[in-house]
């Protein structure tokens, strides 16, 4: 270790808090790992920047793994150097909404992952493997469907979309969107009437009221929807208004239908961690544990409290990425066109993801070559599992990606 904070984040290092993806010093592959900074402009204009990891000792290499997040700087993701060591370089890196999705399209995001590719290949990869972990998996899965790039698909803890996990976590009993505490008690899971009991006891759900409450989350994110696209109606009218109007001859209405026209509506979106199978392990069990990894450690907190995610997006920003009524990037909608080698690492005890899910999103998968690994026991981020978790990763890339 160097000493620098920076570097030793690198190979398990102190980290900043939440940034679970980031190495642990267990995950230290005990040999040394040559790090270049990457620094990449796309073909729109957007600064893409990551690290890339080199196999030990100079080893020469064919193969490269691109991964990336939405919104995580996955330069410096557990994965990296355990890859690496393999004999593979591996490039993490964070797309051009790192670390802040308000205004975040997944469309623009896999330019940036196109960007990466095409620098690898520039390099000398003769294949390169897309791989991605959580949110980065749709992504990754996005821009293999619309760009035709990637030479195989990797999927560690991948979930089905942004927008799809919004589905299920998003608070439905919210009454009023500009009101925080505005509630429809019958559709609240956090009212004692409807199961809920304070943290640490367990909760148990009516099977009947669960599935209210999930057609609920539905018709909430529809209506967020709706407000979305009205905004974006609006400033679409105003620009076609607007080319009829002549800026010398007439500056007042030129100005009025321009600032309606550039307009970009934000949207708050309040109580967004409310799946009721965060407190009742009866729905959909598997090894997880009570609560989410977005909570510490009881969900109530978060979902009324800050940092919630999508909190606060543009209103395409959430039809791209967090509706899972808009969003493009559904695994079940990318997944069948994915027909290049593909393989999903799903930890069992995932608060986030379900078996079910895991299981569904490789069946839907187009490719002929398809691997499902359970990690029996293991978090969404596989904290202790992860050197056994890459190592049946470097094992399924060496039989087809030498």
């Amino acid at each position: 270790m160097s000493g620098s904070p920076f570097l030793d984040a690198h190979l398990g290092g102190r980290r900043p808090f939440g940034l679970n993806y980031w190495p642990l010093p267990e995950d230290d592959p005990g040999v040394d790992i040559p790090r270049e900074s990457i620094r990449l402009v796309s073909p729109d204009g957007a600064l893409v920047r990551g690290v890339l990891w080199t196999p030990p000792n100079g080893k020469k290499w064919k193969t490269a793994v691109i991964l990336s997040h939405p919104r995580g700087d996955f330069s410096v993701h557990y994965a990296c150097p355990l890859l690496a060591a393999a004999g593979y370089a591996v490039l993490g890196f964070g797309t051009r909404y790192m670390n802040n999705d308000t205004d975040c399209l997944h469309e623009s995001c896999t330019i940036d992952v196109e960007t990466v590719y095409h620098e690898m290949k520039r390099r000398g990869a003769e294949a390169v493997v897309l791989l991605g972990n959580s949110g980065g998996g749709s992504l990754m899965a996005l821009a293999h469907a619309e760009r035709g790039i990637g030479d195989g698909w990797v999927g560690m803890a991948a979930h089905p979309g942004e927008g799809v996990f919004m589905l299920q976590v998003i608070d439905p009993s919210v009454a009023l969107e500009d009101d925080p505490f505005s509630t429809v008690p019958e559709l609240d899971m956090y009212n004692p009437d409807n199961g809920w009991r304070p943290w640490p006891e367990p909760c148990v759900y009516d099977k009947q009221w669960l599935a209210r409450y999930r057609a609920a989350q539905v018709e909430r994110v529809a209506r967020i929807d709706a407000i979305a696209k009205a905004s974006i109606a609006e400033s679409t009218d105003a620009l076609g208004r607007l080319r009829g109007v002549d800026a010398q001859a007439d500056p007042k209405q030129w100005r009025e239908l321009r600032r309606r026209t550039v307009f970009t509506k934000y949207l708050t979106i309040y109580r967004t961690l409310a799946d009721p199978a965060y407190l009742d392990l009866s729905i959909d069990p598997d090894e997880r544990p009570m609560g989410s990894l977005f909570a510490f450690p009881d969900p109530f907190d978060a979902n009324y409290g800050r940092g919630g995610l999508a909190r606060t997006m543009t209103a395409r920003g959430w039809l791209s990425t967090w509706s899972g009524l808009s969003s493009h990037a559904k695994l079940a909608d990318t997944m069948p066109k994915v027909t290049v080698p593909t393989i999903l690492v799903h930890p069992t005890a995932d608060t986030e993801i379900r078996v079910w899910q895991a299981k569904e999103i490789v069946d839907n998968s187009g490719a002929a070559d398809k691997t499902y690994v359970e990690m029996k026991g293991a978090p969404h981020y596989l904290e202790g599992h992860r050197k056994e978790a890459l190592g049946h990763v470097a094992d399924w890339l060496s039989h087809r990606f030498p």
